[in-house]
């Protein structure tokens, strides 16, 4: 009961909250790493990873582990979540396995940093211990470089394990990804020990939130543990993400939430990505022209509130361009997506 009740209270937290930082895509990291992902503002990030295993013949018994994840953010790129799963294998006799986490990203690449930092600690009740994660990733083209460190409470009784491994996400079209990662026990591997591995083709669904991954992994749980401890098989499964913008029906919608960034030059641009006007507040001279450029997997619009301006739909990888000739406030939105605000001011050199 206990469990359960602290379940329902992350449940509610959840819904409530309105993040400001980024929601997950598993076109950006590979099937065992997290990615040090926190949910976008106004968003809480349900992942559903369901994995399976054949036993050998004659019983060719087919065995799911599935396992979720809820997450929802806080200021400061910070985010709170748990993981269940309801089949896992790291502890015998325990398969309701639960972990609490907390996540941080203090330095991310979208706000000028060399490369994303992102620190997870967690406590997993079926290993009865605290377990923690330092993440590095930074992007190069297409492609997504992460590595992880990992400490992990030994389910034997000894002393903590260490874990380190990383992966990578490589982008073939907007929609299209491949991912693959390692992950091993520093010092302990053996025979007894397998490299956790992952493997699989990520996609983005046309004109949704939603990713797919098919992948295989020789590793069961969503959680720090299981996806650093290999199993005896290889399991081949899929992982679906369903962020859910809880802010279109709570709180109070502000028209920006951060300082205006001052953009010069007689073009300046402004992306979508992550259900987010990025940056969202700028302040241009007059004659300038703003380039919206759509990054999402889904169709967005620029449209002035109390009308003015509407860009129509932006299909993916597509841009809008709209010149300021004269000073003002202009606020805007996506019409689809209303918790997505901006603010252009045009405002004359002093």
């Amino acid at each position: 009961m206990r469990i359960a009740g602290h379940a329902s209270l992350v449940s509610i937290a959840a819904l409530v909250a309105v993040p400001p930082a980024h929601a997950q895509s598993l076109l950006d990291r590979p099937p065992n790493i997290s990615g040090l992902w926190v949910p976008a503002r106004g968003v809480v990030q349900f992942n559903f990873l369901h994995r399976f295993s054949r036993s050998p013949a004659p019983e060719r018994k087919v065995t799911g582990f599935p396992a979720f994840t809820v997450a929802t953010g806080l200021p400061a790129r910070t985010a709170l979540g748990f993981v269940y799963a309801t089949n896992s294998t790291i502890v015998p006799t325990y398969p309701n396995e639960w972990e609490f986490f907390a996540r941080a990203l203090p330095l991310a690449e979208s706000r000028g940093a060399p490369a994303d930092l992102g620190v997870q600690v967690a406590y997993n009740l079926a290993s009865d211990g605290v377990d923690a994660e330092l993440s590095l990733a930074r992007s190069l083209s297409r492609a997504r470089l992460i590595a992880v460190v990992r400490g992990l409470t030994a389910v034997d009784g000894g002393d903590m394990d260490v874990a380190a491994g990383g992966g990578a996400a490589v982008r073939l079209t907007s929609h299209v990804a491949v991912a693959a990662d390692a992950v091993a026990l520093v010092g302990t591997l053996s025979g007894e020990e397998r490299v956790a591995w992952s493997a699989g083709l990520h996609l983005a669904i046309p004109g949704s939130p939603h990713t797919l991954s098919l992948h295989a992994s020789n590793a069961a749980a969503g959680s720090l543990q299981g996806s650093s401890r290999a199993g005896d098989a290889t399991r081949f499964g899929f992982e679906f993400t369903v962020p859910l913008t809880i802010a279109r029906y709570f709180g109070r919608r502000s028209p920006v939430t951060s300082e205006p960034t001052a953009l010069t030059g007689d073009t300046v641009r402004v992306s979508i990505a992550a259900l987010r006007f990025a940056p969202d507040a700028i302040v241009i001279a007059p004659g300038t022209t703003v380039v919206w450029r759509n990054d999402d997997p889904i169709d967005h619009t620029v449209t002035a509130t109390g009308g003015g301006f509407d860009s129509g739909l932006i299909r993916p990888g597509e841009t809008w361009a709209r010149t300021f000739p004269r000073a003002g406030t202009f606020d805007y939105a996506c019409r689809p997506h209303p918790v997505m605000r901006g603010r252009v001011t045009v405002r004359e050199s002093s």
